[in-house]
C-alpha cells in the first residue's frame, strides 16, 4: 500500500502540490496521468526520500522494496546479463557467500533459501526479460559501455523488473522502447504480481495495464478506479454533473441577489434581504472540471498533389559503409498513402525513411521520385539540431526571408506559440514543444510527404490527440514510425514490416501483430524455461540444488536429512503453489457461474475470463515444476 498524505511540495514559485491525498491500494495497477511539467516525476523523488516536502508526507509498508529506473544510463565493463542479474541483491549476495562458506549448516541455510527465490532459474528469468527489450543472445553477453544510452536505459529497466520490487515505479518506459518492445512490456505488466504506478502518455499501456488512475491535476491527486478509458468516462460524467451544479447555483445567486436588489431599501423587507445577503455570502462557489486547452497542430497540405506513384523503388538496396542494411526493394508510394512502420530496433526502418527521403542514395537497384516531390522529415534526435539560444520566432523567421514581423508572429501561433512563447528560448521549452517546432519547421512549406519518427515521445495524451486530428487532416502521404500504438491504429492504413533485410506488407492489423510479436516472445521465455529446468535438473545432480560441492563419488546410499532438506522444500513450495493457484481457480469460477455476470457485467466477466486462462497457466507451471522436484527428491532417497 502506498499512502500520499496531505502531500505539499512547490518547485520555485510553483506550487505543484497542495495538501494532495491519495491511497494505493496493494497490487493494484496505478497508471500515473496529468499535463507535463505538472510534477508526476517529482512525485516519484517525493516518494523514494530524494527530496522532502514542504509538509504531509508519502509512506509505504515497512520493509517493502522500491523499484526504479534510474535517470542516468548504467555503463561498466560488465555483461548486461550480469548487470541484470546482480539486480537481484540477495541472490547475488547468497551466490557470492556460498563460494566461500564453509560451514555445514550455514551452506545448507543458503541452499535452502536459494532454493526458496529459486535462484538457479534466475539467469534463464533475465535472459528472457532482456529478451522481451529487444537484446538477442549474442547482445546479452556483450559489455554495457558497448551501448547507446537509449538501449543501456533498456538495460536498467530489464534490471528493475528483474529484482521485482513491492513497489515499481516507471516513468514513461516507452519513451527508450520500440512498438515490439511496448508490446512485450504491457503484456509483462499485466500480470506483475505486485503494486505498479506508471507514468505513461501510451493509451494503450494505460487501458491495457491499469486498474486505477492517479490524475494530478491543480496540484490535487484524484484516484480513479478502472483503466484510462474508464477514467476519461467518468471524469466527462463528473464534470457535466458540475457544470449542472454551477448553473443551477448562478441562477439560484442570480434570484437572491434580484431580491436582495429589490427589497433592501423597504423597511418591511429589510430584514428578509439581509437573510438572502447572509445566504449569498456563505454560499460555496460550485467549481468546474476545466480541462486545459491544448493548441493544435497544424501541417499544411501540399499547393499541388502530385501524380501516383510520388516514389518508386525497383529492387532497390541501401546501407552504409558498403555493408547492405535492406536489399531488393521493389515497392511504390502514393501521394495519400498512410504507411505505418513496423519492426523491432535495429532492422533498418531508419535507415528506410532515411532512403525514401532522399537522405540516403541506394547501394543498387533504382529509386524514382516525382519531380518536385517535397519531403519533411521529422526525428527526435533532430531537436539537438535547434539552436537553443534562438527562439521559435528566429527559426521561423529564417524560412519567411522579407516577410513582416506580423506575418511571423502568425505562423507562429498557427505552429503552437502565440504571443511571448514564440520569444522564449528554445533551451527553455519543454520536451513537448521543442517536438511541436521542430514538427513545424519540418512541414512548414506543406511538403507532399511527411516522415515521422518517434513523433509522440515528449507529448502527453490530449497533445498525442491533437497530433493525430492534425495528421488526419494533412493531405499529402504519412510515413509513420512509432512505438504507439493508438497513433498507428488512427492514422495508419497500410502496416510495411521492415525485417531480415527486407521491407514487406504485413497482412493484417494491429491486433495481429500483436499477437504475433506476443507469440514470438512466449516461444522464447519456453525456451528461457525449459533452459532453466534443465539447470535445476544439472543442480540437483550436483547436489543440493546449488553450488555446493558435489558428493564424492565413491559416496552411495540415501543422503542425510539436512542434504534432503533443499529438495523437499523445493517440492512442498511447488505443491503450496499448486494449492493457491487452485484456490484462486475456484473462486474464479464461482464469480463466473453467477448467472447474471455475463449480462450485466459483460466486462468483468471477461477479465475473469482472461485471469482463468492465466492461472490455468500458472497451475501447469506450478504441477510440472512439483513434478521435477518430487523426481529428484525421490531419486535422492533412493
Amino acid at each position: 500500500m502506498l499512502k500520499i498524505e496531505d502531500l505539499s511540495y512547490r518547485l520555485g514559485p510553483r506550487l505543484l502540490f497542495d495538501n494532495a491525498s491519495a491511497l494505493v491500494p496493494a497490487g493494484a495497477k496505478v497508471g500515473f496521468v496529468g499535463r507535463n511539467g505538472a510534477g508526476k516525476t517529482t512525485l516519484f523523488r517525493l516518494i523514494c526520500g530524494e527530496i522532502a516536502a514542504e509538509g504531509g508526507e508519502a509512506s509505504y509498508p515497512r520493509g517493502a522494496r522500491i523499484g526504479r529506473v534510474e535517470q542516468e544510463a548504467p555503463g561498466g565493463p560488465g555483461s548486461l546479463i550480469d548487470f541484470v542479474l546482480a539486480a537481484d541483491l540477495e541472490r547475488a549476495a547468497l551466490m557470492e557467500e556460498a563460494e566461500s562458506a564453509t560451514d555445514p549448516h550455514r551452506i545448507a541455510d543458503i541452499q535452502i533459501r536459494l532454493a526458496d527465490i529459486d535462484a538457479h532459474s534466475a539467469p534463464a528469468r533475465a535472459a528472457a526479460i532482456l529478451s522481451g527489450l529487444g537484446f538477442d543472445h549474442r547482445a546479452q553477453a556483450r559489455a554495457l559501455s558497448e551501448f547507446s544510452g537509449g538501449w543501456r536505459m533498456r538495460v536498467a529497466l530489464a534490471a528493475v523488473l528483474f529484482s521485482k520490487p513491492d513497489l515499481l515505479l516507471l516513468d514513461e518506459p516507452t519513451n527508450y522502447l520500440d512498438l515490439e518492445g511496448t508490446l512485450w512490456l504491457i503484456d509483462y505488466l499485466s500480470t506483475y504480481p505486485a503494486t505498479i504506478v506508471v507514468i505513461s502518455h501510451d493509451r494503450d499501456m494505460l487501458d491495457e495495464v491499469s486498474d486505477h488512475i492517479l490524475h494530478l491535476d491543480q496540484a490535487k491527486l484524484t484516484l480513479w478506479k478502472g483503466n484510462y478509458a474508464s477514467f476519461e468516462k467518468q471524469r466527462r460524467e463528473q464534470q457535466a454533473i458540475r457544470l449542472k451544479h454551477v448553473k443551477k447555483q448562478e441562477e439560484r445567486r442570480a434570484h437572491l441577489q434580484s431580491f436582495v436588489d429589490r427589497f433592501r431599501a423597504k423597511a418591511s423587507k429589510a430584514r428578509q434581504a439581509q437573510s438572502r445577503l447572509r445566504m449569498l455570502e456563505k454560499m460555496e462557489p460550485v467549481e468546474a472540471i476545466v480541462d486545459s486547452d491544448v493548441l493544435p497542430f497544424d501541417f499544411p497540405s501540399p499547393e499541388k498533389p502530385l501524380s501516383p506513384p510520388i516514389i518508386a523503388m525497383e529492387n532497390a538496396s541501401v546501407g552504409y559503409d558498403g555493408r547492405v542494411v535492406l536489399l531488393r526493394l521493389s515497392l511504390s508510394i502514393s501521394n495519400d498513402d498512410r504507411i505505418g512502420l513496423l519492426g523491432s530496433n535495429g532492422n533498418g526502418k531508419s535507415t528506410f525513411a532515411k532512403l525514401v527521403a532522399g537522405r540516403l542514395a541506394p547501394m543498387s537497384g533504382e529509386v524514382k521520385r516525382a519531380a518536385k516531390l517535397d519531403v519533411g522529415f521529422f526525428a527526435q534526435h533532430q531537436i539537438d539540431d535547434l539552436n537553443p539560444k534562438g527562439t521559435p520566432y528566429t527559426h521561423v523567421a529564417a524560412l519567411m526571408a522579407d516577410a513582416p514581423q506580423a506575418k511571423i508572429r502568425a505562423r507562429c501561433a498557427q505552429m503552437g506559440f502565440p504571443n511571448v512563447k514564440a520569444d522564449t528560448q528554445v533551451a527553455l521549452l519543454s520536451g513537448g514543444e521543442k517536438a511541436r517546432l521542430l514538427m513545424g519547421l519540418a512541414t512548414f512549406d506543406g511538403p507532399h510527404l511527411v516522415i515521422m519518427d518517434e513523433p509522440t515521445n515528449h507529448l502527453d495524451i490530449d497533445s498525442r490527440a491533437a497530433l493525430i486530428e492534425a495528421i488526419n487532416a494533412y493531405d499529402g502521404a504519412i510515413i509513420l514510425v512509432s512505438h504507439d500504438r493508438h497513433l498507428l491504429e488512427a492514422c495508419a492504413d497500410r502496416l510495411w514490416l521492415v525485417a531480415d533485410g527486407a521491407v514487406k506488407s504485413f497482412d493484417g492489423d494491429m491486433d495481429d501483430y500483436r499477437r504475433f510479436i506476443l507469440e514470438s516472445a512466449a516461444q522464447e521465455r519456453k525456451a528461457a524455461q525449459q533452459a532453466a529446468q534443465q539447470a535445476a535438473r544439472e543442480a540437483a545432480q550436483a547436489g543440493a540444488g546449488g553450488p555446493a560441492p558435489p558428493p564424492s563419488p565413491e559416496r552411495s546410499g540415501p543422503r542425510s536429512k539436512r542434504e534432503l532438506m533443499p529438495l523437499r522444500k523445493k517440492v512442498e513450495a511447488a505443491a503450496e503453489r499448486m494449492a493457491k493457484f487452485e484456490t484462486l481457480l475456484r473462486r474464479v469460477d464461482e464469480a463466473l457461474a453467477h448467472p447474471d455476470i455475463f449480462a450485466k457485467e459483460p466486462a468483468k466477466a471477461g477479465q475473469l475470463a482472461q485471469q482463468r486462462a492465466e492461472l490455468e497457466k500458472a497451475l501447469a507451471g506450478a504441477e510440472e515444476e512439483w513434478l521435477l522436484a518430487s523426481e529428484e527428491l525421490e531419486k535422492a532417497e533412493a
